[in-house]
């Protein structure tokens, strides 16, 4: 099931506008006191008044972003052109500071370096050739770097010099490839567990229905035998009514109908009052769930308990249930004609060991399995998946203290091998 899912694309990069605004005032505070500072402290000479004018002219683009911006998430080009503005207006205050030779020139990359985390591949790009474009003017465009004297010039040799912006250049390129990298992972990871969260959200719906269902049916079971007995009773007393007689007869089938009916909705119509099992062995959540397949599916399974020496019960989860599932479904996907279940517990561990003889994990891509959107370039069947029913299963029994281990055993096929230890299960 989860291997069917469709993800949307993420395509909507967006900021919260609250954070950025107040990253964008801690960096023009702190513009505004290293410029004061550096004039009215060490008394160096240079354009102060022109350096206090683009602050203020960024402040007055931060109050506007602050209290004209009515959309409280700032979406992709908006933030890509905010951005862009504080890499020019950083650029302006260094050329009127020194240019390269300024200490704080390694603050151009911050922009792009943020974008390449929270923006889309287009944006940071876009951020990048603004950087390239302002570190190549500064490099050889610049005032001179204020000192304590008038006229004095910071000389160094050139080829220090040209080292500055290449060493810039080299950790702008490597932040901003690593920023998007890792961005982008943590973006379908994000995205991967919402809609885990919109499966389960699911989940919980069928299951609370199913159990308003079995609620029901349970309820309206005694009603309706009473109105089938009176039924009788009258057809009885009234048979040789011919008239009546045929309303009686519509009754009883009717009545005998809604009980059939509510017995298919009923978990389990046998039991009164403990209709829906409050716990479950893992016996008892393997079994349901061949159950299941088995219904759809024409291959074999097998349910192997000789080792099953120590059963804990645990309320039903929901989770578990269905971080099971998918790992079975996907055994049932891929075998050829059997999948073995090994299902084993000492007083220390519990163990579930799924197997099928299907062809087993792709190689180049085993030893990431877990992780979202993984495609196998060996993989010759192209419904293989994109690796997310893997990445639910385990991120649904990690949360419940599973340990998850993928191989190929030695048969041919994959094996799935779920860890827990007794005294985690009885926590969850």
């Amino acid at each position: 099931m989860a291997e069917n899912l469709r993800f949307k694309k993420f395509s909507d990069f967006n900021l919260p506008k609250r954070t950025f605004v107040n990253l964008r005032w801690i960096a023009l505070i702190g513009q505004l006191s290293a410029i004061c500072f550096v004039y009215f402290f060490f008394n160096f000479e240079f354009n102060f008044h022109f350096c206090v004018a683009i602050v203020f002219f960024g402040s007055l683009t931060n109050l506007f972003l602050q209290y004209f911006e009515k959309n409280l998430i700032l979406n992709n080009y908006n933030s890509t052109i905010y951005l862009g503005y504080d890499i020019i207006q950083l650029a302006c205050l260094l050329y009127l500071t020194g240019g390269i030779t300024n200490p704080f020139i390694i603050l151009l990359i911050i922009p792009a370096v943020f974008s390449a985390v929270f923006l889309n591949n287009s944006s940071s790009i876009i951020l990048v050739i603004i950087s390239l474009i302002s570190l190549t003017i500064l490099s050889f465009k610049y005032l001179p770097l204020p000192g304590p004297i008038e006229g004095t010039h910071f000389h160094v040799p050139d080829y220090y010099l040209f080292s500055i912006p290449l060493t810039v250049l080299i950790s702008l390129l490597f932040l901003v490839y690593f920023g998007m990298k890792f961005g982008n992972e943590a973006k379908k990871r994000k995205e991967a567990l919402a809609n885990i969260e919109k499966v389960m959200a699911n989940e919980d719906e069928l299951m609370s229905l199913g159990g308003q269902a079995a609620a029901a049916a349970h309820s309206l079971g005694t009603p309706l035998s009473t109105i089938a007995l009176i039924a009788k009773e009258l057809k009885q007393e009234l048979g040789n009514n011919k008239k009546i007689a045929s309303d009686i007869e519509l009754l009883i089938s009717q009545s005998n109908r809604c009980n059939e009916i509510l017995k298919k909705l009923s978990v389990n119509p046998g039991i009164e009052d403990d209709f829906i099992l409050s716990e479950y062995s893992f016996y008892d959540y393997l079994s349901e769930i061949i159950r299941s397949f088995e219904t759809i599916s024409k291959k074999e399974f097998f349910l192997n308990t000789k080792g099953y020496q120590n059963p804990i019960k645990l309320y039903h989860s929901t989770e578990i249930n269905y971080g099971l599932r998918n790992f079975i479904g996907n055994a049932n996907k891929y075998a050829r004609k059997k999948i073995n279940i090994n299902l084993k517990s000492d007083k220390k561990i519990t163990e579930i060991k799924i197997e099928d003889d299907g062809e087993g994990f792709p190689s180049d891509i085993i030893n990431k399995l877990g992780e979202p959107y993984i495609k196998s370039n060996l993989q010759k069947d192209k419904r293989s998946g994109l690796g997310l029913g893997a990445f639910i299963g385990k991120t649904l029994l990690e949360r419940n203290f599973a340990v998850i281990d993928f191989m190929n055993h030695s048969n041919k096929g994959a094996s799935v091998t779920i860890k827990w230890k007794n005294s985690d299960l009885k926590k969850i």
